[in-house]
């Protein structure tokens, strides 16, 4: 019998749940194995935690033989692979964001200066774009605990993934469901991954449970972030659709406080998902000069840096606001930087890395 490992909350047991009942549907008799994770008793921000927090309990437990399979939210996996495991994609639930607000109301319809929480910088960033005026309040907990801040008139509204309302049985809850033209989610978003110690028994059952389109649209969306050596606590995200067998994913990187941002599409087939990530990168590229900079340098990513800034970084791994190497303040109209380490410096009048302070 396979050990499936999961998360202790409602909604992981249930997610968990459902891929226990597949793989017994396809033949294999599963239970689900409680993990404890650091962000299950720990409720500071995840961007504090760190990334990861969610997952690594359960690949530890996994490859330690402690369960044969692990399921995770897909959006919280680091990008980078693990070649201990082989993963897969079952079938997505719906990734679009939703509101849980007071009284029925819909964003439009929230009162200024309202109540809203979350803390994804994502979701703070398109908020800040949307409705400025809205007071964002940090949000941890599970799904039940979230909106009860709303149910104990603690907050006016709450932004929550519709995947998670779904699966848990609270799709009644929502009073606003945004398509992802108006406001994007996360990059994978509504996608489970199931992993597997690569090798093993339960690695070759995953192949009852895959799901194709579902596992190619996952990777295109996660190769945005891949590309930009970003995080799911970054100001990122991504949505895709699919035009018979072709995949369109569009991605977004945002300023936090929501007065900038860039977006880029890329399209392919199934088979060239996980490239399409590159498009990414020569498309925020091509955005050169302050503007371009203020959002995307504190990501932190290779492709975006200029020259100059990108040879020191080899040398220089100390990071600061996501750019090896620098600091930086205002400096009249533009930034100066000061490597530390050749003691260089240059203006920033026709350098792309050019970040003022106050904005991050």
């Amino acid at each position: 019998m396979f050990q499936i490992g999961t998360r202790g909350s409602k909604l992981a047991t249930t997610q968990a749940g459902h891929v226990r009942d597949w793989l017994i549907d396809a033949g294999f008799d599963s239970q689900l194995h409680i993990v404890t994770t650091a962000g299950d008793v720990n409720m500071a921000p995840v961007e504090r935690i760190g990334v990861g927090v969610f997952t690594q309990a359960l690949r530890e437990a996994l490859y330690a033989g402690e369960c044969d399979i692990a399921v995770h939210s897909f959006k919280d996996l680091p990008t980078a692979p693990d070649e201990r495991f082989r993963l897969v994609v079952p079938q997505r639930q719906d990734s679009r964001e939703a509101l849980v607000a007071r009284d029925g109301l819909s964003l439009e319809q929230l009162p200024q200066g309202a109540r809203v929480g979350t803390s994804a910088p994502r979701r703070i960033s398109q908020l800040a774009a949307l409705r400025p005026d809205l007071e964002i309040r940090p949000l941890r907990g599970n799904i039940d605990t979230r909106m009860s801040k709303v149910t104990d008139g603690e907050l006016d509204a709450v932004l929550l993934a519709y995947a998670g309302l779904l699966r848990g049985g609270y799709a009644e809850r929502a009073t606003e469901i945004f398509e992802p033209t108006v406001f994007m989610p996360a990059p994978a978003q509504g996608a489970l991954a199931i992993e597997a110690v690569a090798g093993t028994e339960a690695a070759a059952a995953l192949d009852a449970i895959v799901d194709d389109r579902a596992s190619a649209a996952a990777a295109g969306e996660r190769a945005v972030l891949a590309r930009l050596e970003a995080g799911c606590t970054a100001p990122v995200a991504a949505t895709s659709r699919w035009d018979g067998d072709q995949l369109t994913v569009r991605g977004g990187v945002f300023a936090l406080d929501g007065s900038r941002q860039l977006i880029a599409t890329a399209s392919g087939s199934a088979a060239e998902a996980a490239e399409l990530g590159a498009h990414f990168g020569r498309a925020f590229r091509r955005w050169r000069g302050r503007a371009a900079g203020e959002v995307i340098s504190p990501l932190g990513a290779n492709n975006l840096r200029c020259r100059y800034h990108r040879s020191l970084s080899r040398n220089d791994p100390a990071p600061f606001k996501g750019i090896p190497g620098r600091k930086a303040w205002d400096f009249g109209r533009y930034d100066r930087v000061i490597h530390r380490r050749r003691g260089d410096s240059h203006r920033m009048r026709s350098c792309p890395c050019a970040v003022p302070r106050a904005r991050f």
